[in-house]
């Protein structure tokens, strides 16, 4: 084992989520620094922390166009002024699509190596239901406009100058051996997976009721309700149904039924050097041991889960045999898949990240043990993921990793590899200890 023990450990503190609304559910009126903010508090309230003692904050957030002031509204700002954090703290918000809550965490800890923070407030926000339909090209027509051409910037999601993420991934899945009827089963043991953990009470940990009010048209309160569970979950779901789903954007297996939905939510985590917390008398959910960022080229996606991780075990000197469990974003259910099978592949594990990174971008790296990549799904998102879960992008980073972390607490301590990754073949991961 490469990794010993240190007062000068990265460790976290406190890690919390608000549920994850459904496309147009429960939380769909909630503010985007509303929606933030609550996070922020109920990581804050966790461990009764004086909100003063944030020294910085690191906040994901990948769109604009949804705030209230969408030429920089600075949503980090807006976020912490709003749970209570003083206006003196220096913030800053940041788009790395998927990866940025995770990436948050990262960024933070530089903060606190470099002396620049002791106590840093990590995370990320999404809210989907409030993007707004764009009109383009009118500013300078120099006419009455009698007639807009509207366009919905999340339909379909992507890039405008490469293909949909849902064609890339989809294709990079057959490339890698990775069958429609596998993705099927995956995303079936996802929503399987989730209700069971949920029954028992596991998403506890991570997640606090979001109270929604209801008011009426005097703005006067009606009713409140107590969202306790992620919204994209579905209890009656079925394998025959999701077969019967034709896949979208043309792409050849990934449908709706095997991809997360485009969720609203919020992350929060709160990161200190262990020295800090035994001062401030905090426990420790988990410690960071590595975390990476990777990029490859665009259209590959779904396997730079699979490098982030290689990238922490090479830095930390382990392997994967030495990860009690593996926590990768359902971003589809081919990218788990697929970066499970590069995690499988002897010649990738052992050989050089650079000359795999060559490899990956030429061509598939197919020579995986069909052996291992089946004991190693064993271990891959046992109370399920995105798919079940939600997936708020920017937002997503975080849960991944406190998922991990409470599910390690539950079986005894130990070390997870989480990964995600982001649009255009980015990538995050980390390896945490759990004690």
């Amino acid at each position: 084992m490469g990794f010993q023990k240190s007062s000068n450990d990265i460790v976290c503190v406190s890690a919390v989520r608000t549920p994850f609304g459904r496309f147009g559910g429960s939380l769909r009126d909630i503010d985007i620094y509303d929606l933030g903010a609550v996070a922020m508090k109920n990581s804050l309230k966790r461990i009764h922390l004086a909100p003063e003692l944030i020294d910085e904050v690191w906040w994901g957030n990948g769109d604009t166009t949804n705030t209230k002031d969408p030429y920089t509204p600075v949503v980090a700002r807006q976020t912490m002024l709003k749970a209570g954090i003083p206006a003196e703290r220096p913030s800053i918000s940041f788009d790395q699509a998927c990866i940025s809550a995770m990436d948050a965490a990262k960024y933070g800890s530089r903060s606190i190596q470099l002396g620049e923070a002791a106590i840093v407030m990590a995370g990320g926000s999404t809210s989907f239901s409030t993007v707004p339909f764009l009109l383009r090209g009118i500013r300078w027509e120099g006419r009455r406009h009698s007639s807009f051409l509207v366009e919905d910037p999340i339909i379909p999601l992507g890039y405008k100058d490469y293909a949909p993420v849902a064609v890339d991934s989809g294709n990079v899945a057959l490339e890698y051996g990775v069958s429609r009827e596998e993705q099927d089963e995956f995303a079936f043991a996802s929503h399987t997976n989730y209700g069971t953990a949920w029954k028992r009470g596991f998403f506890t940990h991570e997640m606090e009721p979001f109270e929604i009010v209801q008011k009426d048209k005097k703005g006067n309160v009606a009713s409140t309700k107590l969202l306790d569970i992620d919204e994209q979950y579905r209890p009656d779901i079925e394998l025959e149904a999701l077969a019967k789903l034709k896949p979208v954007f043309g792409n050849p297996t990934c449908t709706a039924g095997n991809s997360p939905g485009m969720n609203d939510g919020a992350t929060a985590q709160i990161i200190m050097r262990r020295e800090k917390a035994e001062q401030l008398r905090l426990d420790v959910i988990y410690t960071v041991v590595a975390m990476s960022s990777v990029a490859l080229q665009p259209r590959i996606m779904p396997v730079s889960p699979g490098f982030a991780i290689k990238k922490c075990l090479d830095q930390a000197k382990m392997t994967i045999d030495d990860m009690k469990f593996i926590e990768i974003n359902e971003a589809f259910a081919c990218v788990p898949l697929v970066s499970t099978k590069l995690l499988s592949n002897p010649r990738f594990i052992s050989s050089d990240y650079g000359e795999m990174v060559k490899e990956a971008s030429a061509g598939p790296l197919l020579d995986n043990d069909e052996g291992r990549y089946r004991e190693l799904k064993k271990r891959l998102n046992v109370n399920g993921s995105a798919i079940a879960i939600g997936h708020p992008n920017t937002a997503s980073g975080a849960r991944v990793m406190m998922t991990a972390a409470y599910n390690l607490k539950e079986h005894g301590g130990g070390y997870a590899a989480c990964a995600i990754c982001g649009g255009l073949t980015q990538g995050a991961g980390c390896i945490i200890w759990v004690e």
